[in-house]
């Protein structure tokens, strides 16, 4: 089995080829070294082509792998950026998906695993979020993370291609960025670092889902690898439960033994209040549950984050 990571130097991507690369899986991957913060971690087991998804030159990748699986997390993640430059977002996130598909039609790609995000949601008609939930992007990013699980169902239909999507909740772990989406435990971890204050929109009691990254790669080699029961499945990753931005605080603050000034800025305009995803389909389906309960992947993160800085972060 060889399997095709898009955008595998990223945050997820490259744990995702760690975990790939542990189970004995061939794997490619395929990144344009675009990472929001200039730098990448790379699995010197996989093979690494330095292309763009949108690029015609694409094919040849495809056609050199011929990859069974393509797990696709190649995208522009950052909300604020999509809101400033709505058609780059959709380039990348839409067209680029497209072209993704594409490539997969031609080449007899068995299977695409599509990374999507709980933004697609947007403002939550009940709690918890479940699969069935209506979806109402209230961003271009949660608007271009949504059209392609339309068209991956199309190109299944039209071509047979097998499907899982997987609808992420606030992932966070070592590697991670603090640009972009979901990145308020990194936000945080770089001030600290700093020795600056800790910026938090409104009264820091939103609450939000989150999961940590090693155990969101295990879904993905999962949802790869598992036959039948997740063939064109759209699957929520997630804890399942609902934390404060001012807990996620008190916790930093407990591990790292520091007590960090904090700051209450204004809310900002179109934020969630509260959000948590059900998992329960991720664990009749994918076998998956999380391992990580938030106290110790915080340790975990911190652990990497205050020690070796940013400098293999993406």
């Amino acid at each position: 089995m060889k399997v095709l990571v898009t955008g595998g130097l990223g945050f997820i991507g490259s744990h995702v080829v760690d975990r790939l690369i542990r189970e004995g899986i061939e794997t490619v991957i395929v990144d344009n070294l675009s990472g929001a913060s200039g730098s990448f971690y790379r699995n010197p087991s996989a093979l690494l082509y330095p292309y763009d998804i949108r690029d015609e030159t694409l094919g040849e990748v495809f056609s050199r792998e011929k990859p069974d699986v393509v797990i696709h997390l190649a995208a522009q993640i950052d909300v604020r950026e999509s809101q400033r430059n709505p058609l780059f977002d959709a380039n990348v996130n839409i067209v680029g998906t497209l072209n993704v598909l594409r490539m997969c039609e031609a080449h007899q790609v068995e299977k695409i695993v599509y990374a999507s995000s709980a933004a697609v949601y947007g403002n939550p008609e009940y709690l918890s979020i479940d699969e069935k939930h209506p979806l109402n992007p209230e961003s271009c990013y949660g608007v271009s993370k949504s059209v392609p699980e339309s068209y991956i169902r199309m190109f299944a239909s039209m071509h047979g291609l097998k499907y899982t999507i997987l609808r992420l909740a606030n992932v966070y772990g070592p590697r991670q960025s603090s640009h972009g989406e979901a990145g308020v435990v990194s936000i945080f971890l770089d001030r600290i670092k700093q020795g600056k204050e800790l910026v938090i929109y409104g009264d820091g009691e939103q609450t939000r889902d989150f999961v940590y990254v090693e155990d969101v790669a295990e879904a993905f080699v999962n949802a790869a690898c598992t036959d039948d029961n997740t063939d064109n499945q759209i699957i929520n990753i997630s804890c399942g439960v609902a934390t404060s931005i001012n807990t996620i605080v008190q916790m930093i603050n407990g591990i790292t033994g520091r007590e960090s000034q904090t700051i209450y800025e204004q809310d900002r305009p179109g934020d969630i209040l509260h959000s948590y995803l059900n998992n329960r389909k991720a664990n009749e389906l994918l076998s998956w549950s999380p391992h990580h309960h938030l106290h110790q992947g915080l340790e975990k993160t911190i652990a990497a984050r205050l020690t070796i800085g940013s400098a293999v972060d993406h």
